[in-house]
C-alpha cells in the first residue's frame, strides 16, 4: 500500500469537535496553520473552482473580529438580543488561538450548483479538520446564522453570491483527547448487489 491505512483511519475516527472552552492557552503557530490551509485545498471541486475561502484570525487579528461578532450579532439580533449568547460568542474567540472565517466563492457564471460549492468547502474544512487532529490540535465549526449575512460576507471580501459558511475555532486541547461514538454501518448504508 502507498500509505499507512491504519493510521489515517485512526486520524479520522479520532477527529473531534472540541469547544473553545476546552483549550488551553497554548498559541498555534502560523506556520501550523498554513499547513492546514494546504491541506485545504486539495480538497474536490467540481470545475476547479476552488470555491473555498479562509480569513485568519490571530493575535492582534482576534479582537478584530470579536469587535465585528459584537456589532454583526446586535445588527442581527435586534429585538431578540441576548447578552449571554453574543458573550459566549465572544469568549469563544478570546479562548482560542485561532479563528478561521470560512467562506464559499461564487463562480460568476453559475456553471457549477451551488450545492456542490459549498459541499467543496466543508470537503476543504473537513481537510483541515483532520490534519489538525493529526497534530494534536482541537477544532469548533460553528455557524451561527447571523453569519450567513451579508455583513459577514462583505466582512470576508466575497463577491455578492459568496457565503459566509461559519468559524473554525482552533487550539490545544486543555485535557485528554475526548473519545467518541458512532452508529454501526448498517444503521445508515445500504447494500445492493445482482444476487438479491
Amino acid at each position: 500500500m502507498k500509505y499507512n491505512v491504519s493510521e489515517i483511519a485512526e486520524v479520522i475516527a479520532n477527529r473531534r469537535t472540541i469547544k473553545p472552552e476546552h483549550f488551553s492557552e497554548r498559541e498555534v503557530h502560523k506556520e501550523l496553520i498554513e499547513k492546514l490551509l494546504n491541506a485545504a485545498k486539495w480538497a474536490p471541486t467540481h470545475g476547479l473552482t476552488q470555491p473555498w475561502r479562509f480569513k485568519v484570525f490571530l493575535k492582534d487579528g482576534l479582537p478584530k473580529l470579536s469587535a465585528f461578532i459584537d456589532q454583526a450579532y446586535q445588527a442581527f439580533s435586534k429585538a431578540d438580543f441576548n447578552a449571554k449568547k453574543r458573550d459566549k460568542y465572544l469568549n469563544r474567540i478570546a479562548r482560542s488561538s485561532v479563528v478561521i472565517m470560512i467562506g464559499m466563492e461564487r463562480q460568476e457564471s453559475e456553471k457549477i450548483p451551488e450545492i456542490e460549492e459549498v459541499l467543496s468547502v466543508g470537503c476543504a474544512t473537513q481537510n483541515i479538520c483532520l490534519l489538525a487532529t493529526a497534530y494534536g490540535l482541537g477544532t469548533y465549526w460553528s455557524s451561527p446564522k447571523f453569519l450567513y449575512s451579508d455583513t459577514a460576507r462583505e466582512f470576508l471580501g466575497l463577491n455578492t453570491k459568496g457565503k459566509c459558511l461559519g468559524l473554525l475555532f482552533v487550539g490545544y486541547p486543555n485535557s485528554e483527547w475526548p473519545k467518541g461514538q458512532r452508529k454501526p454501518v448498517e444503521y445508515f448504508s445500504e447494500w445492493v448487489n445482482e444476487e438479491k
